[in-house]
């Protein structure tokens, strides 16, 4: 494998306080930038920031949407919250969106927000949806895992008798475009959501902000892969990293030091509204001095 991969940008818009006509604006023009090489939305069903009464869009509806009107641009949420949808469910959704986006969905999947977020936490009692302690979400999230792998790629119809999940007679179809299936993206911190993504993921996410600290948590994936005999440098390395519109200095040298640090997955987070011809901003103020276009 190689162990300088070439960085590999892709921008967030958060589908929250902003319409959706905005969102496909943005998405349309990243998709005309070949820089530009992935799109992401997140997984929140009410405001975390702003009027918390304002609009959220649901975000693997939106994103279906975003994958018919766009041709090139990888595509996910950033990531899903396994405590909204069963995992079948789950594996459906995205294999639509994966058949629709024609072989383009990068699938992010998290444990679901900490219950120390009141203002996530709403959500939840908002739709019903039951709560259950982080421990709990994280052995959930790494049977979730299983399963929706296993409907992506399984032949066969099969029962799944686990501690968090049952299913009976369990079957994907249509399966996902991509083979053996879409890579799995999963985000978070905790050394317990590490050991799934040690496990399960293809890519791993971390929010930025202290670099030092992602490095240390790269440092302990490494080592709870090498627990379970798994090559570390299978797992590519992904940082969010925020971006501010009249300080891009600040985040040229933030992608700067992630990509040293060995995170060459760069999502860049940007916050509405957006400036006109924000994609190109992006890259022309961001990306042009680390990115290299891409072949093929």
């Amino acid at each position: 494998m190689d162990t300088n991969p070439r960085p590999r940008f892709g921008i967030m818009t958060a589908p929250s306080q902003v319409g959706y006509h905005e969102l496909l604006r943005v998405w349309q023009q990243a998709d005309a930038l070949p820089q530009i090489e992935h799109a992401w939305l997140f997984d929140h069903l009410m405001p975390i920031f702003g009027d918390p009464n304002g609009p959220t869009f649901e975000g693997w509806t939106l994103l279906s949407a975003l994958a018919a009107q766009t041709e090139r641009l990888r595509l996910g949420i950033m990531v899903t919250s396994n405590r909204f949808r069963p995992p079948a469910m789950l594996a459906k959704i995205a294999a639509t969106v994966d058949v629709v986006a024609d072989g383009r969905l990068d699938f992010g999947i998290g444990a679901g927000s900490l219950p120390s977020h009141p203002i996530a936490r709403r959500e939840y009692e908002a739709h019903g949806l039951p709560y259950h302690d982080a421990a709990y979400a994280v052995a959930s999230l790494a049977e979730a895992c299983t399963i929706i792998r296993r409907l992506w790629t399984s032949d066969q119809p099969f029962d799944f008798d686990g501690r968090y999940h049952q299913l009976s007679g369990a079957f994907g179809s249509p399966k996902p475009v991509q083979r053996p299936h879409p890579p799995i993206l999963i985000g978070g911190r905790s050394t317990g959501t590490l050991r799934v993504v040690a496990e399960h993921a293809d890519l791993w996410n971390i929010p930025g902000g202290d670099i030092d600290d992602a490095v240390r948590r790269s440092a302990r994936l490494d080592r709870l892969c090498a627990e379970i005999g798994r090559d570390p440098a299978a797992i590519t390395r992904s940082i969010a990293l925020p971006v501010d519109y009249q300080r891009p200095g600040a985040g040229r040298a933030a992608i700067a030091e992630a990509i040293d640090a060995g995170f060459p997955h760069i999502v860049l987070m940007l916050p509405a509204p957006y400036p006109d011809q924000v994609a190109s901003w992006v890259v022309d103020e961001l990306i042009s001095r680390h990115a290299t276009v891409p072949v093929g």
